[in-house]
């Protein structure tokens, strides 16, 4: 029986990830680092999860072997506040997000987040599309900060378990990215993919079921609680 829904963030409840390009690009420009990321580049750098582990990725491809974990950090960090900023200028939720959220709370069917990114980052969200993610009606949300272990380890899907205190089986994920299928599927929740502008070229196939948006699952329906319960039997 489905009790909860555990949502991804990034890509999956928004499209947020060009207003997270867009803040490492203002601040590598700002610490003249001489880095610019392209949306084609992102697309790359995406396939490898987490902020620091991004630049630490992207310096080591550059060559880069004097940029310091401090430094990283630091940009990180300048970043994140670059994000907030960026954020109320250019969030919307992804179709059918919000109504599949209010249908989920009038039938009682719990709600978490499991991502990688910061729970900062969540918050900002919520505030940038006006309080309509309702997070303060969801009972877990499991970021970067509480897990560190990046998305395709399992580890944030199963620590969002542990706080609903519910088995995989009374619960399915929903992402738009591979290592973010990988996560759920590796926790042993079921998945339902909906790739992102970014992760359209993903290999989706561990998912349980990959659909165009929450607004239309392919066949001009919304996705609902109970085609969710239907890929959860």
């Amino acid at each position: 029986m489905l009790k909860a829904v555990i949502f991804d963030v990034d890509g999956t409840l928004a499209e947020t990830e060009e207003v997270h390009r867009e803040a490492f690009n203002i601040v590598f420009k700002q610490a003249g680092v001489g880095w610019f990321w392209s949306p084609e580049q992102y697309r790359e750098l995406l396939k490898v999860t987490g902020g620091k582990e991004r630049i630490r990725h992207y310096a080591q491809t550059e060559s880069m072997t004097d940029i310091s974990d401090e430094d990283i950090a630091s940009l990180h960090r300048l970043k994140t506040m670059r994000y907030a900023e960026l954020l109320p200028h250019a969030a919307t939720l992804r179709p059918g997000v919000e109504r599949l959220i209010d249908e989920c709370l009038s039938r009682s069917i719990r709600l978490a987040i499991a991502t990688t990114t910061t729970e900062v980052n969540v918050d900002a969200l919520d505030r940038a599309v006006g309080g309509a993610l309702r997070l303060e009606r969801f009972e877990s949300v499991v970021g970067g900060i509480t897990v560190p272990e990046k998305k395709p380890d399992p580890k944030v899907y199963q620590v969002a378990l542990e706080k609903l205190g519910l088995n995989p089986d009374e619960a399915i994920a929903i992402e738009d990215a591979e290592a973010g299928v990988t996560a759920a599927r590796g926790a042993g929740l079921r998945c339902l993919a909906s790739p992102s502008f970014y992760t359209i070229e993903h290999d989706l196939s561990k998912a349980t079921a990959v659909i165009e948006s929450l607004a239309d699952r392919g066949d001009g329906k919304p996705v609902t609680v109970d085609y969710l319960e239907m890929l959860a039997d």
